[in-house]
């Protein structure tokens, strides 16, 4: 074969597996077999092997990449692609219903139901009807670039079908494929659902377990991680799919409806799913929805409900949309998937801030895409307002189908040998003496070198909103721990380098030789370790992990107090006269100062050459926003959250997480959630940006201010 002759060969082969592709992804109606398929993909490698200057980015031989990539670059998309809100039953469901019917008043209004896909939102960009990029969803706006994986997803079409037209240039009247009158630099943002089938998932986690890995969660979860792998080829060998419902700008392809738009994408080559209808009044919706969760754990894949929206276009762009929603879209969810099982038993855990949580063990079950046995019952009180039993039948969920939970026991069952749970007197872990406080459901054990307490303790010391030991993550925790390196938080201070370097890290290399942690990383961390004993007095008390005492208490703390000896010296009457704290955090600080064994780390960290005192400086601008709280919400463009609570705290304003009607302005940036919605329920004052841009290069607030 010449190389004219393989240039028309390979066009052939390239048009020939792709109207198969199509027909078998897109349509579910493949016309060869899987080895006469295969056939045809091998001539076409031989061909592009031979000329390798004939291989097009479209070619279906591209579809699993070779090279891994180094990071996700950001893709901005088209249009914002916007969540949807919740219809957590028919009732609420109705009442969208009548609210868009009160809307469009007497005009026609049908509605489009499709199912809800339980996968990761996925959004295609084609330019000249060629895959250009492909994206995560990301923050709405701006996506990762995940094209290299997305390549090799099989029924994701890497050429858009002759039979999809796009918009022509003013004065041509050009088809997509159209040799003489092609239109040039059209792009069209397609978007949908990637998913991984339940038989590809179950798959997945018995070869995880055979290796002794971590099993995935659920269907969704894995195809939002196997859509971000570094190597292609890894997200290749996962065998995700998608089903593809939406375009970005409807209008510019001359569609007028949801149902035109799903046709198109059908025509262009998408696997579209094929349970959608169009229903014409709010009947035919209940109806969908009920057939929906009827037959829902007989389809091949994942649905957690159904999205119900208008059909026609121009009404979507008459009802528009909210901060984070359209108007004329809704998810009716399913209610949660519901199994019975048999309680083994009732364990407790302990938390890195010494809770004790009774969680439940029971017989495995599948519920909702995967095996779950155990679940929290989260305290005492808790386990005693369910009722449950040791060894009772018990009705178990997910929450959100995401969070294993215990519904209530199937009393009628019990046969007599069913036992209460009592929570233990001491630590199971440390056997201290366990409290609980007066008013609170929690029971706690306050030993600060509690074993259970140790890992979750030190990665929260060494965390970036802590101290801030870079590079010191769970892993290398875990393995000083293990080695005997690290007890409590001032063991960091007492690491040697070569404590470090020679640290195995319980892997072996090709050669059977161990993997250790090396010179290189542990200079690093030595570095980063140093660097730790000069942070401010805020951070270390925060890192201790004192309960109640979050990054804005322990800042108020420092302020007022200047060193820890002083705040543990402090009776809880002058603790709780301090503005923020009160005398429920009081009496917790002073309960951590008052055990002994706290004292001593705090003692060690001090022998060790941690900072535990700062000195009180003048304020270095005017407090001129003093008396004033805000809270900001959303993504500010200028800044970071946390550069943006700094420069207030400069000026003497206290930033708050949450609105409350002591709140003087909620500071809103894009994407603004409940925050912003509580504020203007409350009618606290919103401001932009700009406003608080403002404001920080002022220094004065908004007139009308009150203190």
């Amino acid at each position: 074969m010449d190389r004219s002759q393989a240039i028309r060969r390979a066009g052939e082969l390239r048009a020939e597996i792709t109207r198969h592709d199509r027909l078998y992804y897109g349509m579910d109606a493949p016309e060869i077999s899987d080895a006469a398929y295969d056939s045809l993909m091998r001539e076409l490698r031989e061909i592009e092997e031979r000329y390798p200057e004939l291989v097009t980015a479209d070619s279906p031989t591209q579809r699993v990449g070779t090279a891994p990539s180094g990071a996700f670059a950001p893709v901005t998309h088209a249009s914002r692609m916007y969540s949807l809100d919740n219809a957590m039953d028919l009732t609420e469901l109705d009442a969208w219903l009548d609210r868009v019917r009160a809307a469009v008043g007497d005009r026609d209004c049908a509605f489009v139901c499709e199912l809800k896909i339980d996968g990761s939102s996925l959004a295609l960009t084609y330019e000249d009807g060629v895959l250009a990029r492909a994206a995560t969803r990301g923050d709405g706006r701006v996506g990762e670039d995940v094209t290299a994986n997305v390549r090799t997803i099989r029924d994701v079409p890497l050429r858009l079908s002759e039979a999809a037209g796009l918009p022509a240039a003013p004065s041509a009247q050009a088809t997509l494929f159209g040799e003489a009158e092609k239109t040039a630099g059209v792009a069209v943002e397609v978007r949908g659902e990637v998913y991984l089938p339940k038989d590809r998932f179950e798959k997945m986690n018995a070869e995880q377990e055979a290796a002794g890995a971590p099993l995935f969660a659920n269907p969704r979860n894995a195809a939002a991680g196997s859509l971000r792998q570094k190597d292609p080829s890894v997200t290749a060998s996962r065998e995700l799919a998608t089903f593809m419902y939406a375009v970005a700008d409807p209008r510019a392809l001359g569609l007028t409806a949801q149902s035109e738009v799903l046709d198109w994408l059908r025509a262009a080559g998408f696997h579209v799913n094929p349970d959608v209808v169009t229903c014409a009044d709010a009947q035919a919706v209940h109806a969908y929805c009920e057939g929906a969760l009827e037959k829902r754990e007989q389809l091949p894949y994942e649905i957690d409900g159904v999205v119900v929206k208008v059909d026609r276009v121009a009404l979507q762009d008459e009802l528009g949309y909210t901060s984070k929603a359209p108007r004329w879209a809704i998810a009716y969810k399913f209610p949660p998937e519901e199994k019975t099982t048999r309680l083994l038993d009732i364990q407790v855990s302990v938390g890195r801030t010494g809770v004790l949580t009774p969680f439940a063990v029971f017989e495995p079950v599948l519920v909702a895409g995967s095996t779950i046995q155990k679940a929290t019952l989260h305290n005492v009180d808790e386990v005693a307002r369910k009722g449950v039993l040791i060894g009772d039948t018990i009705v178990v969920r997910k929450a959100g189908d995401v969070i294993p939970e215990v519904v209530g026991p199937v009393e009628g069952l019990r046969d007599g040998t069913e036992r209460a749970f009592v929570m233990p007197s001491v630590c199971p872990s440390c056997s201290s003496p366990v409290w609980r406080e007066s008013g609170e459901v929690a029971v706690r054990c306050t030993n600060v070198s509690c074993p259970a307490q140790r890992l979750e303790r030190l990665l929260h010391w060494a965390g970036r909103t802590a101290v801030d030991i870079d590079g010191m993550g769970a892993e290398i925790v875990s393995r000083l721990v293990e080695r005997g390196l690290l007890g409590d938080v001032s063991d960091f201070y007492a690491l040697r380098f070569d404590d470090l370097a020679s640290l195995d890290m319980g892997r072996v290399k090709m050669d059977g030789e161990p993997v250790v942690l090396g010179e290189t990383v542990a200079t690093k961390l030595m570095a980063a370790i140093e660097a730790s004993r000069n942070r401010p007095l805020a951070r270390v008390l925060f890192g201790l992990g004192i309960r109640h005492v979050g990054a804005s208490v322990a800042e108020a703390l420092a302020a007022a107090f200047g060193s820890v000896d002083a705040i543990a010296g402090a009776d809880a009457e002058t603790l709780g006269a301090v503005d923020g704290v009160g005398p429920k955090i009081a009496a917790s600080v002073r309960a951590f100062f008052d055990n002994p064994d706290n004292l001593a780390v705090v003692a060690r960290l001090g022998e060790r050459g941690v900072t535990l005192a700062e000195e009180r400086l003048e304020p270095a601008r005017p407090q001129t926003l003093a008396g004033l709280t805000f809270v900001l919400t959303g993504a500010l463009s200028a800044f970071t959250r946390d550069e943006a609570s700094a420069a207030l705290k400069e000026l003497g304003a206290k930033v708050s997480g949450s609105v409350s009607k002591k709140t003087s302005y909620v500071v809103a940036g894009e994407d603004a959630g409940s925050k912003y919605d509580k504020a203007v329920e409350l009618g606290v004052p919103v401001l932009s940006e700009t406003e608080l841009v403002t404001i920080l290069e002022t220094g004065e607030p908004p007139a009308g201010a009150a203190s």
